[in-house]
């Protein structure tokens, strides 16, 4: 064993793992060396599901840590098999390949002997001539085998590329067995089959291989790459003179080669370009599709008059009253006058301002004059909640619009239309320009439309700005509710949030550890590390004692970014350990989840019927298997091994995946660390999605430059454009 500097090789069995991200898939092991007598060595680099057991040939550098001493530093490494009867009882009773345990490996030694690697590996089907092992469990054995040396090649290769190695898993979901292959002989298949990151993947491995590069393929794999970048950072499209700077600057493509790309993406109906709109922009087909449809649905209902009023002002009150046994305030009564001569309605405005008010009395009149009608909106929750307040169904877009999963599209459209006379949207500045342009497709013209939302808050995670666009072209009659009644005033969450919305810093009075906290708290910390505690401390102690809570699960921690020590990542590790006992007892799944978590599925699934955002508990889980299960507000839904990228830990959430809920508690970590995402309308969503107590834990001064910063990024949409006189 060389310890000098230079690049040398280190071979032995991994003794046991002390960390390991399932992201990054970093490790730190501690090895045996080889035919050697000495103790362990720390090793510690990219490699993916390490398992103790299993002998290594690495490739690396010695390194000295002031703390931990002498490391070696992997940048490549070798899995090598192990061969006689006792090294193949160890690898396999390691749990390193899913579904055999003790038993199961005992069983496969009996009777293959020295030959049982080589038969997982070429001939799985044969397990199933041992006891125990059917012809199902073989496959699914013969198919760990696979997937988990692949996974390592690939990431052998991808370490040469000098690309991130924590790829290859995803890069083996999307191609599985074929995924060698595909990087080998066509790795730009990668730009258009995996959003962000394919195409620079392919492009440091295609350079690493030396393969002879078509320029007019590179050009296209590029340019989609940038498009779907902009479609992930909320932008309908790019400016054509943008995107072709980009592909210069960035990827040193030439000009035309960049023309005749996108007049070939968009000869195949990949991209639209639209040269007499502003700025020439070049638009990913499905997002033109939407803006456009959007645009003319909206003009062709408004073209197209509104029958009578079904009731007067008088009328509409009695049935309110009646119905409802509320007394609406006289611009409530306007409005909701109003509402009956317009074929498409914005109703906006803050908290404790009504809007739920004017949902529940819009609803009873249509009721009462017989007219159907539909509830609706984007999340599950919010649509949960919108069903509470009027006594009527309610149902999110996704499962209103019916996606058909054999054909990847939604049942209604206008062939298929929603069979109703008006339909009412509850948290629309949600509603991204996708789901808005199915929306408005299989909506009638003839449909009454109510959307209602606060404008103000942050745009929907997906692209576009539609509720803002609507208002802002005028295609829409817009009613905002300005007065914020006297119950709801008396709140100081809803107080302090108006504050917010008009510019004013909230006032920030130091709360003590020795006090107890009100509705509105602020706990003053300058250090990141002592926020990041303190933070912990009120969801694991402090607010479950003064609340009378069992746990800390009802406490929603919100944070504006996922990096850093008060970011998502790491406050999830933190309260996974103070809050889930179970944290700390075996291995958890994925690297991850242990049973109890609490857990986010991150985008949606129609085919488990689970959408982007919601938060549920693992109320099942079998590491040995590989499965668990999470309870969604009484919903069992099951995921594989292979889903579990669609989950994640949600103790610490952004705030971006708050729109649409609402929760108990807040505790809202704001450091100057985040300045690049502190603004105004964040730090405004956050607080108005706390139903009765908010801890802002951290810097003052972070809270001013929130409060100042009232320029958020604007997205590329025109939207507004062609709802306005620019385009028809």
């Amino acid at each position: 064993m060389n310890q000098g500097a230079s690049h040398t090789t280190l071979e032995g069995r991994i003794e046991r793992i002390t960390f390991r991200s399932p992201d990054s898939h970093f490790m730190i092991a501690k090895l045996r060396p080889s035919g050697q007598s000495g103790g362990l060595v720390t090793v510690l680099g990219h490699i993916p599901e390490p398992h103790p057991g299993e002998t290594l040939r690495l490739q690396g550098t010695w390194q000295s840590h002031a703390r931990f001493g002498q490391q070696f530093a992997v940048s490549g490494f070798e899995v090598l098999l192990p061969a006689g009867v006792e090294e193949i009882r160890r690898y396999l009773c390691s749990g390193l390949i899913k579904g055999i345990g003790v038993k199961t490996a005992e069983r496969l030694l009996v009777h293959f002997k020295g030959e049982t690697l080589a038969v997982i590996e070429k001939e799985p089907l044969r397990l199933a001539e041992v006891h125990g092992i059917g012809p199902e469990k073989a496959q699914r054995i013969g198919a760990a085998w696979q997937a988990h040396h692949h996974v390592r090649a690939l990431m052998e290769l991808l370490q040469a590329a000098g690309v991130q190695p924590a790829h290859g898993a995803r890069i083996f979901k999307q191609y599985g067995p074929e995924s060698l292959a595909v990087l080998r002989d066509d790795p730009y298949r990668l730009a258009a089959d995996i959003p962000r990151i394919g195409f620079q993947i392919a492009d440091a491995v295609a350079r690493h291989r030396g393969l002879p590069m078509d320029e007019g393929e590179r050009a296209q794999a590029c340019l989609l790459h940038l498009l779907e970048e902009a479609w992930e950072e909320g932008h309908m499209f790019v400016p054509r003179e943008l995107l072709s700077e980009r592909c210069g600057t960035a990827f040193n493509l030439d000009y035309h080669a960049v023309g005749d790309a996108l007049d070939q993406l968009a000869a195949e109906a990949r991209i639209a370009l639209d040269p007499e709109a502003p700025e020439r922009p070049v638009y990913l087909a499905p997002l033109y599709a939407a803006e456009t449809e959007i645009s003319r649905r909206v003009q062709a209902m408004g073209m197209i008059p509104m029958p009578p009023a079904p009731v007067d002002a008088e009328r509409i009150m009695a049935t309110v009253v009646q119905r409802l046994a509320i007394q609406l305030s006289p611009a409530q009564l306007a409005i909701l006058e109003s509402v009956f001569h317009h074929r498409i309605v914005i109703i906006t405005g803050g908290p404790g301002t009504g809007k739920t008010t004017l949902i529940q009395a819009i609803a009873a009149v249509l009721a009462a004059v017989g007219r159907q009608y539909l509830l609706a909106a984007p999340t599950g929750r919010a649509a949960r909640r919108m069903a509470e307040v009027t006594g009527r169904p309610a149902a999110t877009l996704h499962k209103l619009l019916g996606f058909n999963l054999t054909e990847g599209r939604f049942e209604r459209d206008q062939d298929e239309p929603l069979e109703t006379e008006a339909l009412i949207v509850d948290e629309a500045s949600m509603i991204d320009a996708l789901l808005m342009g199915h929306l408005i497709k299989a909506l009638p013209l003839q449909a009454h439309l109510i959307l209602v939302g606060d404008v103000f808050q942050l745009p929907s995670v997906g692209p576009g700005t539609v509720l803002a666009d609507l208002i802002a072209s005028g295609a829409a009659a817009t009613f905002e509710l300005q007065e914020v009644f006297r119950q709801a005033a008396e709140s100081p969450i809803i107080r302090q949030a108006h504050q917010v919305r008009q510019g004013l810093v909230p006032e920030l009075v130091p709360i003590s550890a020795a006090d107890p906290l009100p509705e509105f708290a602020f706990i003053p910390q300058e250090r990141l590390e002592a926020v990041a505690h303190t933070v912990v401390d009120l969801c694991s102690r402090r607010i479950p004692a003064q609340l009378g809570l069992a746990n800390g699960f009802a406490v929603q921690v919100l944070t504006p970014m996922h990096k850093g020590v008060v970011g998502t990542m790491h406050l999830n590790k933190l309260l996974q350990a103070a809050l889930n006992p179970l944290a700390k007892e075996g291995p958890a799944l994925g690297g991850r989840f242990h049973l109890h978590d609490k857990v986010m599925h991150l985008r949606n699934n129609y085919q488990k019927e689970v959408f982007n955002g919601e938060i549920g508990a693992i109320c099942a889980l079998d590491a040995k298997e590989g499965r668990l299960t999470v309870d969604f507000d009484g919903r069992s839904v099951a995921y594989e091994e292979s889903d579990l990228d669609e989950l994640t830990l949600a103790y610490a959430i952004s705030v971006h995946k708050s729109q649409g809920s609402e929760y108990p508690v807040i505790v809202l970590p704001m450091v100057t660390h985040h300045y690049i995402m502190l603004q105004r309308n964040l730090l405004y969503t956050a607080l108005t999605r706390a139903r009765h107590m908010v801890v802002l834990v951290g810097s003052a001064k972070a809270v001013a430059i929130a409060v100042a910063a009232d320029q958020p990024r604007r997205r590329q949409s025109l939207l507004a454009w062609r709802l306005g006189a620019g385009w028809s």
